[in-house]
């Protein structure tokens, strides 16, 4: 799902979009700005221009297509040279540039792009979008930690609870401290088949080039609703509930709360 926000740049508002985790800055917006007749096609057509959008493709783009750009560069600064940014893209398979079209229509630009861009406006205008581009990424930074910290303490609410039921009820005396963390574990599982559909291991073999483990990954439902898990599992321990009874239940419970979440008012404006 895209979203977007808006910047201010010396009294402008230049629109950036966020789209596959990705951000682009809108050169339409900026292009309103610049004095005169000015279009994205005469920066495109200028043989800098080019050269500086090929290096940075080769180095961010392993789809590029070099041929097609030869082609293009060797063309670039003739009188007779037009290219679209859609033409640009098709030819090339260029990822730094896209036009879209419906609600968030226009031209954008990959940030390192936009900023030289920005150059042709003028040189403080670059310097101000750079900088404006800079607030937002740290107030977007902001709200992550704070989310990540909030996701964190609620994994942790019921901990206690739980350990504390499988300590009393599902370990057997006497046993090292690596076959204790064995139980500990298979009911960590149990919690994560039941709301996530899969183990901590099933998670990591699907996610190999991701640094974090299948609960920092987890939404702010997904969280809230394992921290009641945890005392409900607690619970069902002490019961004396066979493991095969307590995955249905829970796994109940999963879904009945999630979908309640999802709907919440007060967890959207977590968000």
């Amino acid at each position: 799902m895209t979203k977007s926000k808006k910047i201010q740049v010396e009294g402008n508002e230049i629109t950036v979009i966020f789209d596959k985790g990705q951000e682009y800055i809108s050169l339409t917006d900026m292009l309103k700005v610049k004095d005169g007749d000015f279009f994205i096609s005469d920066w495109l057509r200028n043989r800098n221009t080019v050269e500086y959008l090929g290096i940075w493709e080769t180095v961010y783009n392993p789809s590029f297509n070099y041929g097609e750009f030869a082609i293009i560069k060797s063309q670039a600064g003739l009188n007779s040279y037009k290219l679209s940014i859609k033409e640009w893209v098709d030819k090339t398979s260029a990822i730094g540039l896209k036009a879209t079209a419906g609600r968030y229509g226009g031209t954008f630009a990959h940030p390192d792009i936009a900023f030289e861009f920005g150059m042709w406006i003028s040189p403080q205008f670059k310097i101000y979008l750079i900088k404006e581009f800079q607030r937002l990424k740290n107030e977007e930074n902001n709200r992550l930690k704070l989310e990540w910290n909030l996701q964190r303490t609620l994994s942790k609410v019921n901990y206690r609870i739980h350990t504390d039921a499988i300590k009393e009820n599902l370990m057997p005396k006497e046993i090292t401290k690596r076959q204790a963390s064995f139980v500990y574990a298979n009911e960590a599982d149990l919690l994560n088949v039941a709301l996530f559909g899969k183990t901590a291991k099933e998670w990591k073999l699907h996610n190999a080039n991701s640094r974090s483990n299948i609960r920092d990954a987890a939404t702010i439902e997904q969280l809230v609703v394992l921290s009641n898990m945890e005392s409900i599992n607690a619970l069902l321990i002490s019961k004396k509930m066979p493991q095969s009874r307590r995955l249905i239940e829970l796994n109940k419970v999963a879904i009945t709360q999630i979908k309640s979440l999802l709907t919440s008012y007060w967890v959207k404006k977590l968000r």
